[in-house]
């Protein structure tokens, strides 16, 4: 499996009329799940949210593949 970089959030049963909208509803939650934490609160809650997804995702590769983009221009 390769990492799959273009658009791929979608809501089973839900009809989207725009491409974009499923993004800007993952948007929407992740600044929610943010909303009311301190800094650090925040970070870990990020880092519970890597840890989980990364799991989910469980293919070594592609995660290391995912590092490598996130931190490029860092």
């Amino acid at each position: 499996m390769s990492l799959n970089l273009q658009p791929n959030l979608s809501e089973p049963g839900k009809r989207y009329f725009q491409a974009y909208t499923p993004g800007d509803d993952f948007y929407e939650a992740l600044i929610d799940t943010h909303r009311d934490l301190s800094d650090e609160q925040s970070s870990l809650v990020n880092a519970k949210l890597v840890l989980l997804l990364s799991n989910h995702i469980g293919d070594l590769s592609v995660l290391r593949e995912a590092m490598i983009i996130a931190r490029q221009g860092v």
